[in-house]
């Protein structure tokens, strides 16, 4: 394969990431739009579109970002890709977890954050499970 091919098809690789930032950004703006809530909706669409375009440029400068976008990542790559999405889990869980405990300090029910925390609960608890028997 040329080199320009190669780079063609590794450059179709990266870019559904940052579509995915700009598809998520439209969806946000027009829900909030439907919901009232134009201002919000902008500005958490300017702010997938700035990510967006890091990861652009990113893309051409980061041996990183190159490889954790490459169809098929080496080793390196998909370790690092792998623990990077356990600590958002991680970050995500402890914040709806606080979030939680802090509804039911208010004397609220916490009903929101109680289902983001039992689902991350079950998804790890059915991760391990899979995990331990394809290992």
């Amino acid at each position: 394969m040329s080199m320009r091919a190669q780079q063609m098809t590794g450059n179709r690789a990266r870019r559904p990431v940052p579509g995915l930032f700009l598809a998520v950004g439209a969806g946000c703006l027009v829900a909030a739009t439907f919901g009232g809530h134009l201002a919000l909706g902008l500005v958490t669409f300017g702010i997938l579109a700035v990510c967006s375009l890091a990861l652009v440029l990113l893309g051409r400068r980061s041996e990183t970002y190159q490889g954790l976008t490459e169809k098929e990542p080496d080793e390196r790559f998909a370790r690092i890709a792998g623990r990077a999405w356990a600590g958002t889990g991680v970050v995500l869980t402890v914040g709806n977890l606080y979030a939680f405990i802090g509804e039911l300090a208010s004397g609220r029910s916490g009903d929101p954050y109680f289902w983001f925390v039992a689902t991350a609960a079950i998804a790890y608890i059915a991760f391990v499970a899979f995990w331990s028997r394809h290992t």
